[in-house]
């Protein structure tokens, strides 16, 4: 080793490890049952077993990854019940971000949704399913940014990861695309009302696409259906 050269940091070393594995469950690199095998993953990143130990720990509180037993550790097969409360957590979430951002979005904000929206549009005709969910996922946190709630994004924060994996698994990307494009001009609009009946739409949709895509055509529920909320009195004076 160079006298000059840089030792990683342990910390830093667990966060490349953790990122990578992450984007590899969520783009489909990594599939619900394929192993993680301590030995194999150190020797991929040229790492000791100490940090891709700690990154796999972090993949199961996150929920991506499970133990399976004492030797066995798996990506996780994920459950109508389990896609369903990531629903329905979304509907709470998005549906009040969404009539939050109409109140608040300012010409700027608007323009960077614009801008993902065209993104969106070329991955789609060019069927590119990993940018696809990288720019829908921007998407979505550019609207949680504009509805100006640290609350609402620290809330959401732990399950991102989730949802994002969920959103991988809605093939159905042009009907996606023309689902945005209209939140978008509902939002636009600066009609909270409107733009909170759309993201309903767009999460109960997108439920039962990934549900098909997940598990065939249930006959279950989808999540409860809200009705959007009323504005409060601070919404109504903005």
């Amino acid at each position: 080793m160079s006298p000059t050269a840089k030792i990683e940091p342990l910390g830093a070393v667990r966060e490349r490890v953790l990122a990578t594995l992450r984007q590899d469950i969520i783009a489909g690199r990594l599939r619900p049952g394929d192993r993680l095998v301590e030995r194999e993953l150190a020797e991929r990143f040229g790492v000791s077993r100490v940090p891709v130990r700690e990154a796999i720990r972090s993949l199961v509180a996150e929920g991506f990854v499970l133990f399976e037993s004492a030797r066995r550790t798996v990506v996780r097969r994920l459950t109508p019940d389990d896609v369903k409360e990531l629903f329905e957590l979304r509907e709470a979430l998005e549906v009040y971000a969404a009539g939050l951002a109409a109140a608040r979005a300012t010409p700027d904000a608007l323009a960077e949704l614009r801008e993902l929206l065209d993104q969106a549009a070329t991955a789609t005709a060019a069927g590119d399913a990993e940018t696809i969910t990288d720019v829908n996922t921007r998407f979505h946190d550019g609207i949680l940014a504009m509805a100006g709630n640290s609350l609402l994004i620290s809330v959401m924060e732990p399950v991102d990861g989730r949802m994002r994996w969920l959103t991988r698994q809605n093939e159905e990307w042009p009907q996606l695309l023309t689902e945005h494009r209209e939140l978008y001009d509902a939002i636009a609009s600066g009609d909270p009302d409107r733009a909170r009946t759309h993201a309903l739409h767009h999460v109960q949709a997108n439920y039962r696409s990934s549900v098909r895509h997940l598990f065939g055509d249930l006959s279950g529920p989808a999540p409860r259906r809200q009705t959007p909320q009323k504005p409060t009195l601070e919404q109504q004076s903005e």
